[in-house]
Parts: structure tokens; C-alpha cells; sequence
């Protein structure tokens, strides 16, 4: 099998698990409409809408920002699923399906709600990290995971 249909199956199970964990969290659970949930003391379910990208940056009140930042990102995409056909190591093709998967299940969130639906919430000893989701967890993998191989030293035959 062809390296990129490896990230293209990771990109579609990282939609596929970012969206369900959104519907649970939106539908089932309805985290809209109640107070942060303490599952343990250092992890909490909360709500947060992001009209921005990481962290809230670029955040702004007009509605067409929303559009600026679906366009960006699947510029993005489109750049990295050409860097995906022509992927020549696993880790990368991988690493690359991740990134991408998460960039779409982000775009969803924007198409349909404005906004990125934020729903994981950690803290520990008076550090509070901001609200994430799966696709943001996946991004922040991918990106980590070219990160190692670029500077992992390459093995000569």
C-alpha cells in the first residue's frame, strides 16, 4: 500500500473520532448549557467556542472571519496533501494525516458552528492550559511527530 494512503486513513479516523467526540460532548452530554464537569482533579470538561485559531489568536467579532480562516486552512491542507503524495517515509505520511484530519475536523466546526466547538480542559499545580479538542490533539501530534523526524538522524544504507 502506498504510503499516503496511510495518512489519508489517519486523516479520516482523526475526523471521524474529533466529530463524534463533539457530537458526544454537544448532543449527549450537553456541555453548552451546563457548568465546567470535574472528571478528575487536573482535567475538566468545559465549553469553549473559538472564534480564532490556537489559543483564541485572530479572533475577531466580524462573521467573515470565519470564512478567512476556513480558506487559510484549507489552503493549508491542500499544501500538505501534496506534501502527502509525495511522502517517502511512513512517519511522515502518518504525521501528515494527523495534521490533515485535524485541520478538516477544525473546518467542519467552523462550517457548521461559526466557531471550534473546545471541550478538554486541563490544569495542574496553578498551570491551566487552554480548552482543546481531538483535532487540535491530533494536529499538535502531527506536527510534533515532523518535528522528530526532521531532525532524527536519517540511517545510509
Amino acid at each position: 500500500m502506498r504510503l499516503k494512503y496511510y495518512g489519508l486513513i489517519v486523516a479520516a479516523v482523526v475526523i471521524v473520532l474529533d466529530q463524534l467526540s463533539k457530537w458526544v460532548m454537544l448532543d449527549v452530554v450537553s456541555i453548552a448549557t451546563r457548568p465546567p464537569i470535574e472528571v478528575t482533579p487536573f482535567f475538566n470538561f468545559v465549553m469553549v467556542w473559538n472564534y480564532g485559531v490556537s489559543f483564541g489568536m485572530l479572533s475577531h467579532p466580524e462573521r467573515w472571519m470565519v470564512y478567512v480562516l476556513i480558506a487559510v486552512a484549507l489552503a493549508i491542507v491542500a499544501f500538505m496533501v501534496r506534501w502527502l503524495w509525495r511522502a517517502e517515509r511512513l512517519l511522515v505520511a502518518l504525521a501528515l494525516g494527523s495534521v490533515i484530519g485535524g485541520a478538516l475536523g477544525n473546518v467542519i466546526d467552523r462550517v457548521r458552528f461559526g466557531a471550534v466547538a473546545d471541550f478538554l480542559d486541563f490544569h495542574m499545580m496553578g498551570y491551566h492550559w487552554p480548552a482543546f479538542n481531538v483535532a487540535d490533539a491530533a494536529i499538535f501530534i502531527g506536527v510534533a511527530l515532523l518535528i522528530f523526524d526532521s531532525i532524527k538522524p536519517i540511517k545510509r544504507d
